[in-house]
């Protein structure tokens, strides 16, 4: 961790003249004081948890972050906080307890890394990490600093996961599990694709804003935001909404006995649209476990150009599954998972019961006040193996799609031998008819062996899947690897 004390440390003892503090100057909030909160990151996302930190008793925000000066001081001015434009000198702060994470998703684990190292209790946005070593190196820090970290995957903290699970693995109420249909079918619309780079707002330190991520002309229309849809700054929709229904499947249906697949196959591409984007808009994989596979499907279009609403994803069941949601297959009937709302169907879609969600995001930050307060780490919904688990289910799904060449139909169907998988595979390619698109629009991997226990491909086309399992990064702003 040396890179990252040096790089943070040497920044701040320059600006003030003075020699950094070392992490023993740091100290936690008592059980009985307020936890004081930093805001790494002013987006919609960053405003969303300032308001759910300042309406805990517990809480108290005092600073907002934002390489774009105007996004820090307008969200700063609404809670009466300070406001800073480089996250390093909130680091450096001894009146900041925690910070909470809402960057873009390339600088997840090197502001969490930074915070670690400087006595920091963390509450990261998922997905944790940008590309699944550097989430390693998060946990491996974790473990060693005895910190409180939580991951924004706030599905974790609604109590209704946990009598879904007590009625699907306790009770049994729908038998045994066959397999899982994960979808996420929501519209979206082109970012667009401009001739000469856009430049970045003048609010904008654009330097510390690209931190890790390499310095690339940006060719999209807006600044904010569309970074998701960007592979050098953000991880497509499948880290962006399909890691929250993922980690629902690994909470309800594995019951997180299953950290991540141990073979993949995935398909995609990004069609009906001619825009500066590089993540699918259409992608679908089926993931192999030792207990039963889950397939995913991934559609940012909708039914028809102009038409509104989501496509249906089937896969032969007769239930329509939730366009953000699950369905978990079971020997005698269904249950559909979604945020804040399940339902348990038998086999002829006929409900057997409901279950109804909570005020998850409230939840989720009294849970992490609670745990920073009293110190438990083991207290935690969501803590950082998990959310670097469940991160990782997104991160080889992309990499599968980034590592696949043209598409080979047979290929694909050979992944799996679960019945749902062939039908999923032909509604995904009769999606893409009145977009004018086909199967040859598409990219398909080969099947990818993955090794839950080394976090690395292994076998036949392992080197075309392991280079993306780390990043080069810019100086400055490098991860270091951490035993």
């Amino acid at each position: 961790m040396a890179r990252q004390k040096l790089d943070r440390r040497s920044f701040l003892a320059a600006a003030a003249g003075t020699t950094a503090l070392s992490l023993g100057s740091y100290s936690h909030a008592a059980a009985s004081e307020e936890v004081r909160v930093a805001i790494l990151g002013a987006g919609w996302r960053g405003g969303e948890l300032a308001s759910a930190f300042s309406r805990s008793p517990d809480a108290k925000l005092v600073t907002v972050a934002d390489p774009d000066s105007e996004r820090s001081g307008e969200l700063a001015a609404k809670y009466k906080a300070a406001a800073v434009t480089d996250l390093r000198r909130v680091l450096d702060d001894p009146n900041v307890d925690a910070v909470a994470i809402t960057t873009p998703n390339h600088w997840h684990c090197l502001a969490a890394l930074w915070a670690l190292d400087a006595g920091k209790d963390v509450y990261v946005e998922k997905p944790l990490s940008h590309s699944q070593w550097e989430g390693r190196q998060v946990v491996n820090a974790t473990r060693r600093g005895n910190r409180i970290v939580q991951i924004g995957t706030q599905q974790r903290s609604d109590p209704m996961q946990a009598e879904a699970k007590r009625f699907l693995h306790q009770e049994r109420g729908l038998g045994e599990i066959r397999f899982v249909q994960a979808n996420r079918l929501g519209p979206r619309a082109s970012i667009g694709k401009r001739t000469s780079p856009l430049k970045p707002p003048t609010t904008v330190d654009y330097d510390l804003w690209l931190g890790p991520a390499e310095d690339r002309p940006i060719l999209r229309n807006e600044f904010h935001y569309d970074w998701h849809w960007d592979f050098n700054t953000g991880s497509g929709e499948m880290g962006n909404w399909g890691v929250h229904i993922l980690d629902d499947v690994r909470n309800v249906a594995y019951q997180d006995q299953v950290t991540t697949p141990s073979r993949i196959a995935a398909a995609g591409g990004r069609v009906g649209w001619d825009d500066a984007g590089e993540s699918p808009n259409v992608h679908f994989a089926v993931f192999e476990t030792e207990l039963f596979p889950t397939l995913i499907a991934l559609s940012n279009l909708p039914p028809a150009p102009g038409k509104k609403g989501g496509w249906k994803a089937r896969s032969g069941m007769p239930v329509d599954g939730p366009g953000s949601g699950y369905v978990i297959a079971c020997e005698g009937g269904y249950y559909l998972g979604q945020r804040g709302r399940g339902q348990a169907v038998d086999l002829q879609g006929k409900l057997i019961r409901e279950f109804k969600g909570g005020d998850i995001v409230q939840l989720h930050v009294q849970n992490f006040i609670d745990a920073v307060k009293s110190r438990d780490a083991n207290s935690l919904n969501a803590p950082v193996d998990m959310g670097h688990d469940s991160t990782g289910w997104c991160n080889l799904a992309n990499i599968a799609f980034q590592a696949g060449s043209s598409y080979d139909r047979q290929r694909l169907l050979d992944a799996s031998s679960l019945a749902a998988w062939p039908l999923l595979v032909a509604e995904l390619e009769r999606q893409l008819t009145p977009f004018g698109a086909g199967p040859a629009d598409l990219v398909s991997s080969p099947v990818l062996t993955h090794d839950p226990k080394s976090e690395r491909f292994v076998g036949d086309h392992a080197e075309q899947a392991n280079r993306f399992l780390r990043r080069q990064y810019r100086d400055k702003y490098v991860v270091s690897e951490i035993g």
